[in-house]
């Protein structure tokens, strides 16, 4: 039996972040390339240290002309993503900094694989496992910790952007420590925030005066206690910050982009790939498919696990866990899913729109719990399936 009164911690980190920037500069490659070709073949990583910023990868355009002009123009794709996070101090600015572009064409053996031709079904672009996961605890199906750890720092980049908080600085983290009783959040234990400024702002209590409001405009009322502990920039100063004080790389925040390590990762990163790449949108798919589960009042709680073999089109295996939470037979599931939803690359794709330039919006403050898009952003994130997921579950049962 899960247990219903314990304590847990999730941590996010803010969009300047250096692995974050560098997720950032991995998806505005991604939705340059799918601007110009839904079809286009993408797999982009990027790293990040003092003045200096490499881009490499895979990438392949049915006409080889734009793929060159796109090529070309990636050095400037990564200064705009940089200028919009907002760095522009002495040793990483998004106007002076080193950009070194690495990006060559997708591998054949890769591509005759992945592409369907000639009457053969699209495979997956690699083998692996992938997760998707939903709860009840929070409007959007997922867990608090997470949730509202990433809500502090959108909120503390909000105010630094619109100018409210001048003395804020784009490199941030926040952790969320929540005590649960009878399986509900309901109190916070202790808040970390780690966030860089300007230097004018030295004292830990200093910063602590700028952030605790907005701490607590984005918790729910009643969360935070007398007993809650705080702890606010613990070290003191924190004046450098981002790819000058820490290097960064694409895909080293698999936690903090699903579900602060609430359910399992099947370990693969997301940014920077295009949808033939299941690592990403299948780990889309079973997101959707756990959300619509809980829903359709299925379970209150759910575990999709789905696993995919290099170049083979269909899943090998589905998984459900309803973790004691089922209205019905998590079997029952199983045997619903592939009835409502094509779980092919090319099904996936189509079924959510994933060939759209959607994903520089995913590079912060988490790949779930967030509100779709009219243009088809986080369409993984709608509840549409949900009729068709009970009436396929009523007649597998």
């Amino acid at each position: 039996m899960s247990r219903l009164d314990y304590v847990f911690t999730s941590e996010s980190v803010s969009e300047g972040h250096p692995d974050k920037l560098c997720d950032r500069v991995s998806d505005a490659v991604l939705d340059a390339f799918l601007a110009e070709d839904p079809r286009a073949r993408v797999a982009c990583e990027a790293f990040a240290t003092t003045n200096f910023l490499a881009i490499g990868g895979e990438v392949g355009l049915t006409d080889r002309a734009k793929m060159k002009d796109l090529v070309d123009r990636v050095e400037d794709i990564a200064r705009e993503a940089i200028r919009d996070i907002g760095y522009e101090q002495e040793k990483f600015h998004w106007r002076t900094c080193e950009i070194r572009n690495l990006l060559h064409e997708q591998s054949a053996h890769i591509a005759q694989g992945v592409t369907g031709e000639k009457g053969r079904e699209e495979g997956a672009g690699d083998q692996g496992i992938m997760f998707g996961y939903a709860t009840r605890e929070t409007p959007e199906l997922m867990p608090a910790p997470i949730q509202y750890a990433h809500a502090i720092l959108r909120r503390l980049a909000e105010a630094r952007k619109s100018g409210a908080e001048p003395l804020l600085r784009p490199d941030a983290k926040a952790q969320l420590t929540l005590r649960y009783a009878g399986g509900r959040p309901v109190e916070v234990t202790s808040i970390v925030v780690s966030t860089q400024h300007e230097s004018e702002a030295q004292s830990s209590d200093d910063i602590r005066a700028i952030v605790e409001p907005y701490v607590r405009e984005v918790l729910p009322e009643g969360w935070i206690t007398p007993a809650t502990k705080w702890w606010v920039n613990p070290t003191g100063a924190f004046v450098i910050g981002g790819p000058d004080g820490d290097t960064g790389l694409t895909g080293r925040k698999i936690i903090v982009d699903t579900y602060g390590g609430a359910a399992p990762h099947g370990g693969g990163a997301f940014s920077g790939k295009d949808p033939t790449k299941v690592d990403r949108s299948a780990a889309y798919a079973a997101r959707y498919l756990a959300k619509n589960i809980v829903a359709a009042g299925l379970a209150d709680r759910c575990t999709i696990q789905l696993s995919y073999a290099i170049g083979v089109a269909r899943p090998l295996s589905i998984y459900a866990d309803l973790h004691g939470t089922g209205a019905v037979d998590a079997a029952a599931i199983e045997r619903a899913i592939p009835e409502v939803m094509d779980l092919t690359p090319r099904g996936i794709r189509e079924h959510l729109g994933l060939g759209r330039p959607i994903y520089a919006r995913t590079a912060a403050y988490g790949h779930f719990g967030r509100t779709p898009d009219a243009d088809g952003g986080f369409s993984w994130e709608r509840t549409d399936l949900a009729d068709s997921l009970r009436r396929a579950v009523a007649r597998a049962a």
